[in-house]
């Protein structure tokens, strides 16, 4: 090889090494196909891939033009996991079906490939109102807690989470929320009817989360976190517990924290509020602008149910706490849809009441989303008041039938696409017909939810980092894109 030759090789391969590609580049040059999943209204589309899509070069969107704008360089939250709550209740109700049945929906729940992959789960500290009675971990008066067991709980609901866990791979993000501490701890003596915790048993209920946490583990059920009190503003008919912001701070910071620590679980994750999104901002400034409480607590956690009327909720506030106290993490720990109906298995709004909440949840900060009951029967219980609730899949235990309502498949355009450390990722729509929010996954597949409230199909243009595709999303639908 000649002299200039050589000069020139080396000035190319210099030239090479020196290209810096940006993320952008990156994201353009890897992008080039998607598969829609659809599910929708008034069709047989359930999880469905319904089209392969490919990119070609974007041009600049008309006005007027519906589109979709997804920036991979911008990226937000990593996901916790999706998820619902192993109640009593539906311990009850699995125990009733045939084997095969269990393992159907063991699968449908808890397989990321033939199901939607669930990879958190909430569970109650003794009893909720969703169960055939209420009960305790404890003899009543005992308060040196030196009865405690689960025994009540070995009978479903700890064969249940063993079972889920196993059908989740052998890992399950479990976390646990109490309803009400026992009567005699409390000013109402009753486990029902709101009441509050009386001062003098502090110590001994933040000692009985630390029991309730070393007998779960003990039954090879890792526990990564709990929360302090459900719905600490609700006085409800069923177990129930009232703490004002002020006392909540004070027995995160005095008591639980410090006991949780003392006792070797100090790495157990705490969460403040669990409750509605109205209060949200108060309860996260009272607790996180002290800095001896703030120090215990992992994150807020929120449900749905102070504001629903067919489509606002108070999302805002979520951003704003995810503004003020970006150090404390969002978890959604409760929602479900209210006033079961056997006739309303398959009504659409249901669905779209968790499709709504989880792209605005999640586009506001929110990491993690747990629904409520995994299960409940064809009256939408067992529940010892008659607070009567959907589920995604409700399981007829007259005849052992399994129905998976529209919820079961808008979680799981989530769930099944959108994995553990996955990030968001920034989207928005041109207009506001549609909802949509962007992930990508750690293996870098990206999903993006998009969801039609309306009664018409809308076409809409996909541009992700300098490439477009035109796309259909039918009416009253839910996609998830793959790419």
């Amino acid at each position: 090889m000649n002299s200039k030759k050589i000069i020139a090789s080396v000035l190319l391969s210099c030239l090479a090494v020196c290209i810096v590609t940006t993320p952008l580049q990156a994201a353009q040059s890897s992008v080039k196909t998607i598969e829609v999943f659809t599910t929708a209204k008034d069709t047989d589309k359930r999880l469905t891939l319904t089209q392969k899509a490919t990119f070609e070069p974007s041009i600049q969107p008309t006005e007027g033009q519906i589109s979709i704008f997804v920036n991979p360089n911008k990226r937000f939250q990593k996901v916790l996991g999706f998820g619902g709550a192993i109640t009593d209740a539906s311990a009850e109700v699995f125990a009733k079906l045939p084997a095969d049945k269990q393992n159907e929906m063991l699968k449908a729940y808890y397989d990321q490939d033939e199901g939607i992959g669930y990879s958190l789960a909430r569970t109650t500290i003794h009893s909720s109102d969703f169960g055939s009675g209420s009960h305790t971990y404890i003899k009543e008066g005992d308060k040196s807690l030196s009865t405690f067991n689960i025994d009540h709980d070995r009978e479903f609901r700890i064969p249940l989470i063993k079972r889920a866990i196993k059908a989740a791979g052998g890992e399950l993000m479990l976390y646990a929320s109490p309803w009400s501490a026992p009567a005699f701890m409390k000013s109402n003596n009753n486990m029902l009817q709101g009441g509050k915790l009386l001062p003098e048993y502090y110590d001994t209920w933040a000692r009985y989360f630390t029991k309730f946490i070393k007998a779960y583990e003990a039954e090879g059920m890792p526990i990564w976190g709990v929360t302090i009190q459900n719905e600490p503003m609700a006085t409800q008919r069923w177990e129930s517990m009232i703490y004002t912001a002020e006392e909540e701070r004070d027995f995160l910071k005095n008591h639980l924290g410090p006991i949780m620590e003392n006792e070797g679980y100090g790495d157990k994750n705490i969460v403040v509020w669990d409750h509605n999104r109205d209060l949200i901002t108060n309860r996260a400034n009272t607790i996180f602008d002290d800095p001896q409480a703030a120090k215990y607590a992992w994150g807020i956690g929120f449900h749905w149910y102070e504001t629903w009327t067919g489509g606002e909720t108070m999302h805002d506030n979520l951003a704003l706490v995810n503004e003020s106290y970006p150090g404390m993490k969002l978890l959604f720990t409760e929602g479900t849809n209210e006033g079961f109906r056997a006739d309303r298995y398959q009504y659409w709004p249901n669905a779209e009441r968790y499709g709504n909440s989880m792209i605005k949840d999640f586009n506001r900060g929110t990491v993690g989303w747990t629904d409520w009951n995994i299960l409940l029967d064809h009256n939408g219980g067992p529940n010892h008041v008659s607070n009567f609730c959907f589920a995604p899949i409700h399981a007829d235990t007259r005849t052992g039938e399994l129905i998976y309502t529209p919820t079961y498949y808008y979680i799981g355009h989530f769930s099944k696409f959108v994995r553990p450390n996955a990030q968001r990722v920034s989207t928005s729509s041109s207009r506001s017909v549609l909802l949509a929010t962007s992930f990508i996954n750690e293996d870098n597949e990206m999903a993006t939810i998009v969801m039609n409230q309306t009664d018409e199909k809308i076409d809409y243009n996909f541009i992700v980092a300098g490439k477009q595709s035109m796309l259909t999303i039918p009416a009253r639908a839910m996609q998830t894109l793959v790419y």
